[in-house]
């Protein structure tokens, strides 16, 4: 493998003023747009800064696919192979060496190393990447390494970046950082309105577009849906209604198994096309070789807390402006390229502008229970992009102080500490702990694991019975995770 040229990139016009702010200010924010080279090539620039001294940099990235896909063309364009001088680390899976430098890393991973080792002290640079999503974790872990940096290692580097980032808030919640901006490298997308019948689903919708795109237009194909079973429907819609024998049709979704959620990324081979059929998880972060055209359903799904039941409840909503605008982005990141909406101009304007923080709608017994254990008993000591909301976070107390995690003062008790170390979910982790004193720890695991979707990365079946059954192959793993 040879290395890449960096300077062929359009971020290599900020190497240098990156460099100097970190150098100087030891904080940056950084807004480029998709198709610069801030993910898969700006950490290679940064490797022979002397302030590293030895130690590594560690990227979060939002998601699996995404920590793989960037982990490999940065690997790809340095010139070695993953696991070498670029390596990443994930839930049930990790590919570092001694000789690791820039790792990796999906957002929660980086919460656990913190709680392990509150200075960092393998670490020198903490980069946040896609920032924007504003994930629940992203925020916490920032949170934590602003903290960790104040308190504990006061040359500890920060960088956020993003290509839609409010720069000049995060800047603020960095202490003034120096704000920087880079062009990107992106092709014309030429975007249509097509308002969906309502007198069909969503997925035979999507999948009737999907098919009048195919035959009229040229390339590969990235279809959004909200969930996996909009997903699966869509697919066996187009499997029985797409006869091209060199046409792939090939599903991406949080729970898929890594392997298959790799194949969507992979490019084509010459003279076949795909169609990729994906949530949410591939709007940032990716570049799906060979897609030109994008239909966009419109629609996202998240789990939203409700307060009176202390659950979460799936709900499908349209998408935001700047989420659409993430999502055709997609077709034209290597050549010019199409986007179908699956609504009319008029909808458009009537949609919110910038999506929520995942802050202000999801549960928080998991963050909460995250900063006891860091001794954080007062949120207010910590720096957020924006308050967690006081009611979530009085309920997310009150559950956990009921399953005794927490005590009155609000501070972490011993069985609250087993929870958190396992690494699951406070739900999980709880029923691992009380499977533990029951001395049933290996129907505690496999249960949990069936919660918290680790199951559904290996099968699709409905039968509980043979889930709990396909769950054995996994148990060394979810244990080792665990104990890592």
């Amino acid at each position: 493998m040879s290395k890449c040229d960096l300077a062929a990139y359009p971020v290599a016009e900020i190497f240098e003023p990156l460099r100097r702010a970190l150098r100087e200010e030891q904080r940056a924010v950084l807004s480029a747009p998709t198709g610069s080279g801030k993910s898969t090539v700006l950490p290679l620039a940064l490797l022979d800064e002397p302030w590293l001294g030895g130690r590594k940099i560690i990227i979060l990235e939002p998601r699996r696919i995404a920590a793989y896909a960037v982990a490999s063309q940065l690997a790809a364009n340095f010139g070695c192979e993953v696991g070498g001088t670029v390596g990443y680390r994930m839930r049930l899976e990790r590919k570092v060496s001694a000789a690791t430098r820039i790792e990796v890393l999906t957002e929660g991973m980086l919460t656990r190393k913190l709680q392990r080792d509150p200075e960092l002290s393998d670490t020198a640079l903490v980069i946040f990447d896609e920032f924007h999503e504003r994930s629940l974790q992203a925020d916490l872990a920032l949170a934590l390494t602003l903290d960790a940096a104040e308190s504990l290692r006061d040359d500890l580097r920060i960088l956020v970046m993003s290509a839609t980032i409010d720069s000049a808030a995060t800047a603020a919640l960095l202490g003034g950082a120096p704000q920087i901006t880079s062009t990107g490298r992106s092709y014309p997308v030429d975007i249509k309105y097509f308002p969906r019948q309502t007198d069909r689903s969503l997925s035979e919708s999507a999948a009737s577009l999907a098919q009048k795109a195919y035959r009229e237009e040229k390339g590969s194909m990235l279809v959004f849906l909200p969930g996996e079973a909009d997903i699966r429907s869509a697919c066996e819609i187009l499997e029985r209604n797409i006869t091209d024998p060199a046409c792939d049709i090939i599903p991406l979704y949080g729970r898929l198994d890594n392997s298959l959620q790799r194949k969507a990324i992979e490019p084509p081979a010459p003279g076949r096309r795909k169609i990729v059929l994906a949530t949410s998880i591939a709007e940032s972060s990716l570049t799906i070789d060979g897609v030109r055209l994008v239909i966009d359903s419109g629609f996202t799904r998240i789990a939203r807390y409700q307060l009176n039941s202390n659950l979460e409840r799936l709900e499908t909503l349209p998408i935001t402006r700047d989420a659409a605008a993430q999502r055709a982005g997609r077709a034209g990141r290597t050549e010019p390229g199409c986007a179908w909406r699956m609504w009319s101009e008029h909808e458009e304007v009537r949609r919110e502008a910038v999506r929520p923080s995942q802050m202000s709608y999801a549960d928080l017994s998991g963050m909460v229970l995250e900063l006891a254990a860091w001794g954080v008993s007062n949120i207010e000591e910590l720096k957020f992009m924006e308050p967690p909301p006081a009611a979530s976070i009085s309920s997310a107390r009150t559950f956990l102080q009921k399953l005794g995690a927490l005590d009155a003062q609000y501070k972490i008790t011993p069985h609250g500490r087993l929870i958190h170390d396992a690494g699951l979910s406070v739900r999980s982790g709880h029923l691992i702990a009380v499977a533990n004193r029951m001395l049933m720890p290996e129907t505690g695991i496999k249960i949990a694991a069936l919660l918290d979707g680790v199951d559904m990365r290996r099968c699709r079946f409905d039968d509980i019975n043979t889930m709990l059954n396909l769950l054995d192959s996994q148990l060394k793993a979810i244990n080792s995770d665990i104990a890592a």
